[in-house]
């Protein structure tokens, strides 16, 4: 005897996933969620720097809404972006993950469009103009993700079970025989 308590397997050793740079990854993003979460991320910082080039504003309310807006989807969508990139998103679970991520989404995009009108109704410098332009590129990125996702699950409460639904015009066999036996 060697005096080794185990033996090794015979099962390869799992590959860990390929990780960017602090222990990032990106499969939990694959396909069009990575570009979606970039623009979103991208769009909701250039409108909070447009924002921040407004030097003097004539009615300040929509301007200090739509800073508040946009400064709290850029660090959502951060902290989003960071769940999706790290084993948090493990740690939380795919089902959790997802109704955070659905239910941000809808709240983000619907509280941008509030805060991009109003700031539109009342914006007249050129920085006012471009931070509201960026908030409606953001809010439209935040809510074509909610509308994708919503389009996802109305499809997956479809055919749960991977067969798709019998409409509801034709009958079955069953409805073809007699309720009680004829003798």
């Amino acid at each position: 005897m060697d005096g080794n308590v185990y033996n090794e397997t015979t099962e390869p050793e799992a590959r860990r996933p390929r990780r960017l740079p602090l222990g990032c990854t990106l499969r939990h993003l694959r396909g069009w969620r990575l570009p979606v979460k970039v623009f979103q991320t991208i769009f909701s910082f250039v409108a909070v720097v447009c924002e921040e080039l407004v030097e003097e504003c004539i009615t300040c309310s929509g301007l200090y809404f739509f800073e508040f807006i946009s400064c709290s989807a850029f660090l959502l969508s951060l902290l989003i972006l960071y769940v999706y990139c790290t084993d948090l998103y493990e740690s939380l679970g795919e089902a959790k993950v997802q109704k955070l991520n659905f239910w941000a989404m809808l709240v983000i995009s619907a509280c941008f469009l509030l805060a991009s009108i109003l700031f539109a109704a009342t914006c007249s410098d050129p920085e006012e103009i471009a931070a509201c332009v960026f908030g409606f590129f953001a809010t439209s990125a935040f809510a074509a993700e909610f509308a994708i996702e919503l389009c996802l699950r109305r499809k997956k409460n479809q055919n749960i079970d991977g067969r798709p639904e019998k409409p509801s015009n034709t009958q079955s066999a069953t409805e073809h025989q007699p309720l009680n036996k004829q003798r």
